[in-house]
């Protein structure tokens, strides 16, 4: 017998038993249209649109190499951003906006000096006092009053002055002095070279053992050392082992270093008593011998004095106080003796006739005669 098969090219009967079920199912479907079952059998049933051709969820993007991002061409960055200019301030002489900030009697003295530019004022860049030891770690209360006082053995360094500052009631520091007492001396006596000061030179031993031969001012102070200008173990000083160049200068060296630029001879022998009756200081007894000589010395130059013209009139030394920037200027103002010296004012106008070598002066404090003391003016008052 042969197999029989279905109409319409149905399988054979293998086929028929996998196809029937299959087949009841989608007549079930069918019967069970617009009914919740149907509904729910057809969603089932349908293809998720998802794994369609076109709707792949995977993102076709993620299998496509990344754009490599454009490296900047450092020519031509540094071509689009313009380096800024220097701005480094500069102060020409006169430019400074504090001077009326000085006594009145002084100012003139620092207009002059100021226009022939020895007064260069620079920042310091060493601490004044040494490097504290290590100790243990203090209680907050201490560490409150260690931030709101200084100890017995520094001295407060005030912040640079800007670039239109001068300052003139800031304390000098010794080496602003030195600097500017060499510096003076010499561009007053340029003309005269039995009279300038050698500066030191970096080959020499270096005379303070604090005082190297990399330190900007070494010049200046290893020169008035080795002229014997300012006590050190060259003039058989054996406390002046160090310089403290960062310390203020005070008044009894402003004039101790000054007056001998102005005698050019050993100073006199001086007693406090002397002293006390020349100028009348009633803190004589608390100046040291070395500088009693200096004010005796000083004082021999009549109004033409340093201690006058930085200091004005006062019964009170002060040896051991702090000298201000102005009173350095006051002090070099001026070189020489009682009968003969050099001013800023005539170095600014050489042509000008010196007044201190008009009509001799005689000694002490009434000394110096009405016309000398009103040509012995400053630039700024004639």
């Amino acid at each position: 017998m042969m197999r029989s098969r279905s109409l319409n090219g149905l399988p054979n009967r293998l086929s028929v038993k996998l196809w029937v079920p299959a087949l009841l199912g989608m007549l079930a479907i069918a019967g069970c249209s617009g009914t919740q079952l149907g509904d729910t059998l057809g969603k089932n049933l349908e293809p998720d649109p998802q794994l369609s051709e076109g709707n792949n969820p995977i993102d076709s993007s993620a299998n496509q190499p990344s754009p490599t991002p454009a490296t900047p061409d450092p020519d031509k960055a540094d071509a689009a951003i313009p380096s800024p200019a220097a701005t480094e301030p500069t102060v020409n002489a006169g430019e400074y906006t504090d001077l009326g900030k000085a006594p009145e009697e002084i100012q003139p003295y620092l207009a002059d000096l100021i226009k022939l530019n020895l007064l260069e004022v620079r920042p310091t860049t060493a601490t004044t006092s040494p490097s504290p030891s290590p100790s243990p770690s203090p209680s907050p209360a201490a560490n409150s009053t260690a931030a709101t006082s200084s100890t017995p053995n520094s001295t407060p360094v005030a912040p640079p002055p800007g670039p239109d500052e001068f300052r003139p009631n800031q304390a000098i520091l010794r080496r602003e002095y030195a600097r500017w007492l060499l510096a003076t001396n010499n561009r007053f006596y340029d003309s005269q070279r039995t009279r300038k000061i050698r500066p030191g030179v970096t080959s020499s031993t270096p005379v303070f053992q604090d005082v190297k031969a990399s330190d900007p001012d070494f010049a200046a102070i290893q020169g008035l050392a080795e002229a014997g200008i300012i006590p050190s173990p060259l003039t058989g000083s054996s406390t002046a082992l160090t310089f403290r160049p960062n310390a203020p200068l005070t008044r009894k060296d402003l004039l101790l270093w000054k007056v001998p630029l102005d005698t050019r001879q050993p100073l006199p022998q001086a007693t406090i008593a002397a002293v006390e009756q020349a100028w009348g200081f009633q803190d004589a007894s608390k100046i040291e011998p070395r500088a009693l000589q200096a004010l005796l010395a000083d004082y021999q130059n009549g109004d033409f004095a340093n201690t006058r013209r930085a200091f004005s009139y006062t019964t009170l030394f002060q040896p051991d106080k702090a000298a201000t920037r102005a009173e350095a200027a006051a002090v070099l103002w001026r070189f020489g003796n009682s009968t003969e010296g050099i001013t800023a004012a005539e170095v600014l106008n050489p042509g000008a006739a010196s007044s201190d070598q008009s009509n001799g002066q005689s000694n002490g404090q009434s000394g110096a005669n009405s016309a000398a003391e009103t040509d012995a003016k400053p630039n700024g008052n004639n």
